[in-house]
């Protein structure tokens, strides 16, 4: 996927606003399968909107720097509904700590420990945020929309992600409290 997508999806689905905002929104609402700097969207926002497919309005600010709100064009939305019926592949992972794990003994393991503590502690974090986020703009409406439904998916696989990551970590932070005591 591409950001340009990630970024016209939200304004599609959530309404315009400013790079700052649709940073947040990455980091508040998907950050589980998608990321980027305020520095990478940005640089895509004035992409998109030499193409065309968003549109700025500058909104006044008394004692601020003017406001840049982002809205998607209706050649946006084409452009959008074009790429959701492409296929895509699974992306690859590539987790750091996947590796440091692999190298055995080549390190202590007292500060894998931390860092798997550490990492739990975040995915924990992540957990408890998007169920929060759940409970507030999904309390299981009546009839929801199918836009509301799919939405609701995307949120689903967010917090299985972080449930596997939690559940994980649990499991190797035990292996290696484990490993450490028959060193020691």
């Amino acid at each position: 996927m591409a950001l340009s997508q990630a970024i016209l999806a939200s304004l599609a689905m959530a309404g315009p606003c400013s790079g700052y905002d649709l940073v947040k929104r990455f980091d508040e609402y998907i950050s589980c399968y998608w990321s980027a700097s305020h520095q990478q969207v940005y640089k895509e926002l004035r992409e998109l909107e030499k193409k065309g497919w968003i549109s700025p309005e500058t909104i006044a600010q008394t004692g601020r720097p003017n406001k840049i709100v982002y809205s998607i064009t209706e050649t946006g939305k084409q452009q959008l509904a074009i790429w959701a019926v492409l296929p895509s592949d699974p992306t690859p992972i590539r987790e750091p700590l996947m590796i440091k794990l692999k190298t055995g003994g080549l390190a202590p393991l007292e500060p894998l420990l931390a860092e798997l503590q550490r990492r739990h502690q975040l995915h924990q974090t992540n957990l408890d945020r998007l169920k929060h986020f759940e409970t507030e703009v999904f309390p299981q409406p009546e009839n929801p929309t199918p836009a509301d439904r799919l939405h609701h998916l995307t949120l689903r696989r967010g917090i299985r992600y972080e449930t596997e990551w939690v559940e994980w970590c649990e499991e190797a932070i035990q292996c290696v409290k484990e490993l450490i005591a028959q060193s020691g």
